[in-house]
């Protein structure tokens, strides 16, 4: 049967194998991933529902949290969802055109919160080195700008390689030895030339690393000299409180994401390759909601005030 005339594929469905060679630790995975992905979820809408029931959170970096949760959100729900089901059901199969829009829909969330990373960089250099001018030079039409672009490029990155996925011919093996429809994993199973596909998956990963690196890296460059030439220690506490949780986030994702970048292909690294994959898709959603609410007072107090008013004086409303 043939999917495609133009790819000339006989695979109709692909097979994810998961980690079902180790079936003592089902049930343990899916526990484990079904709690990380309720906190994740839980966590990220409530980052999302704090910034907007505020009005002093109304704010550049608020605004830009708010997508960032909400794309912790989308791609988490792409990935995690296959992934327990497969962890529960004995049918593992996922259709071809399943397994490419999970992989665009999937790509699309991470490649755009690379860039909301950087676009995070900037306005943390703004409000660091410009801070009287801060709300001025971030108006809430440059910031739809910033974040519209970010969107953008994601979209269009994630389609190219999506693209180059649906070039290839599926004439062989159809098992995907892992949890989801991953790159590399896909790529393992085709019978055509990969030159086109590695080539693309190359040049939009450099691109898309390079210029959010370059751009998070030159922002923090001057934040640091602007902190070094600051004269009291309260300015300087107070500059790197404001780029503490940012950091930590930047450190995490890029982290991961060159690690899988740096990682052989060989059959010897797909464990690695595996848990990088659900450590990225899982974990930092999870994550994130906790280092910018532990590290960030004003998500704190706004938590604070939100409790007492609605449990201890239901009367009290945030001004």
């Amino acid at each position: 049967m043939t999917l495609n005339e133009g790819n000339q594929s006989s695979v109709t469905t692909f097979i994810l194998l998961g980690s079902s060679e180790y079936p003592h630790l089902q049930a343990p995975l899916f526990l484990l991933f079904l709690t990380i992905y309720t906190v994740s979820v839980v966590g990220n809408f409530g980052i999302i529902v704090i910034t907007r029931i505020n009005p002093k959170l109304h704010t550049p970096m608020y605004f830009f949290l708010r997508h960032l949760s909400f794309l912790d959100i989308c791609y988490s729900n792409v990935f995690t969802q296959k992934l327990l089901e497969i962890l529960v059901v004995e049918d593992r199969t996922i259709s071809f055109k399943g397994c490419m829009v999970q992989f665009f829909i999937g790509c699309t969330f991470v490649i755009t919160e690379m860039f909301m990373l950087a676009v995070m960089a900037y306005d943390r250099f703004v409000a660091v080195c410009n801070p009287l001018l801060y709300t001025v030079a971030m108006s809430h039409k440059l910031c739809t700008l910033l974040v519209a672009g970010a969107y953008m490029c994601g979209g269009i990155c994630s389609l190219t390689l999506t693209y180059s996925l649906l070039e290839l011919s599926f004439c062989g093996s159809n098992i995907i030895n892992h949890f989801g429809c991953e790159y590399s994993a896909i790529l393992s199973l085709s019978c055509s030339d990969l030159y086109f596909s590695q080539m693309t998956c190359l040049v939009i990963s450099t691109f898309s690393e390079a210029c959010s690196l370059l751009i998070i890296l030159s922002s923090y460059m001057v934040i640091v000299v602007t902190i070094i030439k600051m004269p009291s220690t309260g300015g300087l506490r107070k500059a790197f409180s404001t780029c503490a949780s940012h950091l930590t986030a930047i450190t995490i994702f890029h982290g991961i994401i060159l690690l899988l970048y740096c990682v052989p292909n060989f059959k010897s690294s797909w464990l690695l390759v595996k848990v990088a994959t659900v450590f990225l898709t899982i974990m930092i959603p999870m994550l994130n909601p906790l280092i910018y609410s532990l590290r960030n007072k004003d998500v704190k107090e706004t938590v604070r005030g939100l409790i007492n008013s609605k449990l201890l004086y239901p009367s009290i409303q945030f001004k």
